[in-house]
C-alpha cells in the first residue's frame, strides 16, 4: 500500500516552530537540479526479494512522473544503485555484523550485474538519464560513489531525493547532500519505507533540518512553472 502520512501536516508543525516558514525554496532551476533515485533495483522491490519493501512499489509512478518532467525541462535524472562493495573493500565489517545472519545473502544479492541488482523494471529510463553506483548507504560518503563530482561538473545545486528505503539510503543520501550544500527536495509519495512509522519519522527530521517536502504533483508543478515564459 502506498503511505499515507500527510506531510502538509508536517509542514505545519514546522512552519511554527520557524516563523512561518514552511518550505524554503517555492521555485527551482530544472537546469540545476537532478533527481537522485535511490536503490530501486529489483533486490528491493520485487515481491520475496532479499530486502523486500513492498511500498517501493507504489513509488515507481511518481519517480516516473518527476523524472518526465525534469527530463523535458532540461534537468537531470541521476539511478543510484547500490552495489556490494568488493573484496579489496574490508572496512564495512559492521554493516555485515548487524545484519546478521543474512550478511551473505545480501552481498550475493547486490554484485554488480546480478538479477537483484539491476533496475526495477517499472522505472522509465532514457538517453540523457545517467547510473551511478554507489557502495553504502548514502552515495555522498566519501569513497562511496563519485556522485557529487558528477554533480558539481554539471553545475547542480539541487538535489530531489526519491527512492527506498525513506529511512536509510534515501535519508542517508539527503542528509550529506544537505550537509555538502546542496538544497535538498524530499518527495513523500517517491520514497518507499517498510512501515508507515519509520517513513513518517524520515518526513518529520528531513522538513524540520534538511530538506523541502515536495510530493511528486507539486514537483511537477513547480518545474513546469520553471518552463513558463516570464
Amino acid at each position: 500500500m502506498p503511505h499515507t502520512t500527510d506531510h502538509h501536516e508536517i509542514l505545519d508543525r514546522v512552519s511554527e516552530e520557524r516563523g512561518g516558514t514552511r518550505n524554503v525554496r517555492l521555485a527551482i532551476d530544472p537546469r540545476r537540479t537532478a533527481q537522485l533515485v535511490i536503490d530501486m533495483q529489483n533486490g528491493f522491490v520485487e515481491e520475496g526479494a532479499p530486502v523486500e519493501v513492498p511500498a517501493a512499489r507504489d513509488v515507481a509512478e511518481p519517480i516516473n512522473r518527476i523524472s518526465k518532467a525534469l527530463r523535458e525541462a532540461g534537468g537531470l535524472n541521476v539511478f543510484v544503485q547500490y552495489t556490494t562493495p568488493g573484496p579489496d573493500d574490508p572496512s564495512w565489517s559492521t554493516f555485515y555484523e548487524r545484519f546478521g545472519p543474512a550478511a551473505g545473502t545480501h552481498k550475493a544479492a547486490f554484485q554488480r550485474g546480478s538479477h537483484y541488482w539491476q533496475l526495477w523494471p517499472a522505472l522509465e529510463v532514457e538517453d540523457g538519464d545517467i547510473a551511478v553506483e554507489k557502495q553504502r548507504f548514502s552515495a555522498f560518503f566519501p569513497g562511496a560513489s563519485n556522485l557529487h563530482e558528477i554533480l558539481q561538473e554539471r553545475g547542480i545545486d539541487t538535489v530531489i531525493v526519491t527512492g527506498t528505503m525513506t529511512n536509510c539510503c534515501c535519508e542517508s543520501t539527503a542528509r550529506d547532500a544537505m550537509q555538502a550544500n546542496y538544497r535538498v527536495i524530499f518527495a513523500p509519495d517517491a520514497n518507499g519505507a517498510s512501515t508507515e512509522h519509520e517513513h513518517a519519522a524520515t518526513l518529520h527530521t528531513m522538513g524540520r533540518i534538511f530538506a523541502d517536502l515536495w510530493s511528486s504533483d507539486e514537483l511537477v508543478a513547480l518545474i513546469e512553472a520553471a518552463k513558463a515564459p516570464a
